[in-house]
């Protein structure tokens, strides 16, 4: 018998390709309207959240208003030119878009590089319930961070996967492998990859989702990296406090 491993990716490079006898062109291949931007939207906002409400300590170097105050920005702008789908393209909201990626990123990384930084040291406090909500929100964002990043390059982005214009996934979803599993209608949107994030982060490796591109590889490893060290720091310091 084939090795089932081997049959899904036959599966997947056919259905890639609109080649599979018998199974109509799948949403994700055709040209179709742009998702929903509310859930983009609630997404970034509670990371804005989330970072606005971490201790001084661990948002130096930066001011405090600093970071939310741009990204909130962006995310008004973002608004007001895509408001209800995510359909309009262009050189200027994309680059907005991935600065407003940036710049969260960044913010997190800096707050966790900070957070694992004080607990090396000694510095982290005495206290095990602030140290654990502080983690968590740095783990929270950095898993919104990350599924906006697969959800943005993903095939070219979301007005290209839209469009249909990109026909070889970065991420193969099991939707695509097997299509007649799913509506008609199913094309991966943002949910999709925050849940891609949020399994990555906490598997450490892929589940349903098989990362195909390089790139893709590459981010998955680094979350896992990040979230692997900071929840086996934070998790020792804070048993280590409860134990004294």
């Amino acid at each position: 018998m084939p090795d089932p491993w081997e049959v899904w990716l036959h599966r997947a490079e056919h259905t890639a390709t609109g080649h599979v006898p018998g199974i109509p062109l799948p949403a994700w291949l055709r040209s179709t309207r742009g998702e929903h931007r509310w859930p983009i939207n609630l997404s970034v906002i509670a990371a804005i959240v989330l970072q606005w409400l971490l201790p001084p300590r661990f948002i130096e170097p930066f001011p405090r208003y600093l970071m939310p105050v741009l990204e909130g920005a962006l995310l008004v702008g973002l608004t007001i030119a895509d408001p209800v789908r995510v359909e309009r393209g262009g050189a200027v909201i994309r680059l907005a878009t991935i600065v407003q990626i940036v710049l969260i990123s960044i913010a997190n990384a800096v707050s966790a590089g900070l957070l694992i930084g004080a607990i090396l040291d000694g510095k982290a406090g005495s206290q095990a319930v602030p140290l654990l909500m502080s983690a968590a929100s740095i783990w929270v964002t950095n898993v919104i961070a990350f599924g906006l990043w697969y959800w943005e390059f993903d095939r070219g982005g979301p007005v290209r996967r839209a469009q249909g214009t990109s026909r070889f996934p970065d991420l193969m979803f099991p939707q695509m492998a097997s299509p007649e599993l799913a509506p008609p209608d199913w094309e991966p949107q943002f949910v999709d990859y925050l849940y891609l994030s949020f399994t990555n982060a906490t598997a450490f490796s892929p589940t349903d989702v098989m990362p195909l591109a390089r790139w893709a590889k590459l981010t998955m490893l680094v979350q896992s990296a990040v979230s692997l060290s900071l929840a086996a720091l934070v998790i020792a310091r804070a048993v280590n406090i409860l134990r004294t």
